[in-house]
């Protein structure tokens, strides 16, 4: 009796040994969690997660998933641009190596300074343009000279023609094979009714230019 009775004690200390040792808190754990808006419950993306003791971290991604290695006890602080600072303490009495939180941040209202953009980056520029520039040439003007015949047309020239237009030319041209079939094709230099059309036009001064 007095043999077994050691033995005991000595398992017994080993089991309460190995409870304890399961219970301990690691040293290391994963910290994992979601930074959403207090106002709409919006993932709060690209914002910064650096644990204040150790000065690491990491950044939340496009939906404000985060997640590094940190240690019990550490004070993790949050920042991002529109939000006001906040922290969040790693609880000292986990059990686990993982641990998932969803931390809320406070949306923060900036004011910033105003800026007045101005159209020159000087004064002696401003002083040019306004020395050089031309009171009369206004938007109605350009908009005229824009929309003239010769600026149409010449605009006009550099469309291609599309798939309707390309199949009317090409039946028109068909058309007046038939028309003059089994003839001699039509000539407008021969043309009388052409010949009076084109005279009629220079005397009313037609192909003058403005």
């Amino acid at each position: 009796m007095r043999k077994v009775l050691p033995l005991l004690l000595f398992v017994l200390t080993c089991t309460i040994s190995f409870g304890q040792d399961d219970k301990e808190t690691p040293d290391l754990i994963q910290f994992s969690g979601v930074l959403v808006s207090s106002d709409s419950l919006d993932q709060v993306s690209f914002a910064s997660v650096i644990d204040k003791t150790t000065g690491k971290g990491t950044m939340s991604d496009y939906y404000g998933y985060f997640s590094f290695v940190t240690r019990p006890g550490d004070t993790i602080m949050f920042n991002a641009f529109g939000f006001k600072p906040s922290s969040y303490i790693v609880p000292d009495s986990l059990t686990e190596s993982r641990y998932s939180i969803i931390h809320v941040m406070t949306p923060d209202t900036m004011l910033l300074p105003q800026v007045d953009v101005y159209p020159w980056p000087s004064r002696e520029e401003f002083a040019r343009a306004f020395v050089e520039m031309d009171p009369y040439d206004d938007a109605l003007r350009r908009a005229q000279r824009q929309l003239s015949g010769e600026s149409l047309a010449f605009a006009a020239a550099k469309v291609p023609t599309d798939g309707s237009l390309s199949y009317n030319w090409q039946l028109e041209q068909q058309q007046t094979r038939l028309y003059t079939q089994g003839q001699t094709p039509v000539n407008n230099l021969l043309n009388p009714a052409a010949w009076s059309k084109f005279i009629e036009s220079w005397r009313n001064g037609d192909f003058q230019r403005d």
